[in-house]
């Protein structure tokens, strides 16, 4: 049922160099920001509240900068991501994280995998 062109596409694009991560784990994103003719790196580092797998997949990071929460979806297999590091694992019970938006400081902590 699939379009076979599509999936040519599609496997051609896939990226390799991912490592395993899911919800809960905070990771460190590489990204490209170009500025004029200049390309440089700049490091996004949050929890992962949620991850979408598939021919589209992509994950939301969060992190909490200057007192305000900010959030970044970042497809996969995009050429604006470098380079995907996991910092740390915690050990979570959902898919998606989304009640961290509503928690502050301690209670938003989330216990690590040892």
């Amino acid at each position: 049922m699939s379009n076979p062109i599509i999936e040519k596409l599609l496997a051609k694009n896939k990226r390799t160099d991912i490592p395993s991560f899911g919800p809960g784990d905070t990771v460190r994103v590489q990204v490209k920001i170009k500025e004029g003719e200049k390309e440089r790196l700049q490091a996004f580092e949050g929890v992962v509240i949620s991850k979408r797998n598939g021919p589209q997949a992509s994950f939301t990071v969060r992190k909490v900068s200057f007192g305000q929460g900010v959030e970044r979806i970042f497809p996969i297999n995009s050429k604006v991501v470098d380079k995907i590091d996991v910092v740390r694992s915690s050990k979570v019970r959902r898919a998606k994280l989304y009640y961290l938006r509503d928690l502050k400081g301690k209670a938003a902590r989330l216990k690590d995998v040892e």
